[in-house]
């Protein structure tokens, strides 16, 4: 009897080693297989009002990836700052962006960018484009994922869920006086002191919206 429990103890054990070692090489199947894989096989697209995704989990706590350039030369930065609306009757993103960031840099040049959302496993390397700037360093090199270019010519990643595509509309420099919250103004001059320019504002109409195929 003691022999037999401790076989079909031996037996459960090696089925959970067997069935998670089947786990990780699912998800390394999967991780492979999104990246042989091209735009069309990965995305579908949707018009901006079936987006379904709430506005204040997608940009404060899923952070969005803002990405400008084309392949190779482009540039990404994680944000936590920004939203989703209507302006002039267009479906538009705001952010609020420092001066010197280096993807605002491209911006301002190319009029084109995206803002990338990703599933929570890909967190880590999300948080990543916040680390350091890609102006004097080749940080985009660093990343684990998949750069890809959209039929528009956009630059997005493979590993993304949700991604939309911006023309740039207007760019606009804020001020101090702009703000009656003290500690608001306090964190405007606090990025002038470190930039020696004031943040900006930036919008953009949303040409494109591409989601994960399932």
């Amino acid at each position: 009897m003691k022999n037999s429990f401790l076989l079909l103890s031996m037996l459960i054990c090696m089925s959970c080693v067997s069935q998670e070692k089947k786990n990780i090489d699912n998800e390394s199947a999967k991780i492979n297989n999104i990246t042989d894989m091209n735009f069309e096989a990965l995305f579908t697209g949707i018009s901006a009002d079936e987006i379904n995704d709430n506005v204040f989990k997608l940009v404060g706590k899923d952070i969005t990836v803002i990405t400008a350039g084309k392949l190779p030369d482009f540039n990404s930065m994680a944000a936590s700052w920004g939203g989703i609306g209507i302006l002039f009757n267009r479906p538009v993103t705001w952010c609020m962006l420092r001066a010197n960031r280096y993807t605002l840099e491209i911006i301002k040049n190319e009029h084109t960018y995206t803002l990338s959302y990703f599933p929570e496993e890909y967190k880590e390397q999300v948080l990543f484009f916040g680390s350091k700037s890609g102006r004097n360093t080749d940080k985009m090199k660093e990343t684990t994922l998949t750069p890809v270019l959209t039929p528009d010519g956009n630059t997005t990643y493979k590993e993304a869920r949700l991604v939309l595509e911006c023309k740039l509309t207007e760019i606009t420099t804020v001020q101090p006086d702009d703000f009656l919250n003290q500690d608001d103004k306090n964190f405007i001059i606090d990025g002038f002191n470190e930039a020696k320019e004031y943040h900006k504002l930036v919008f953009g109409e949303i040409t494109n919206v591409w989601i994960k195929k399932q």
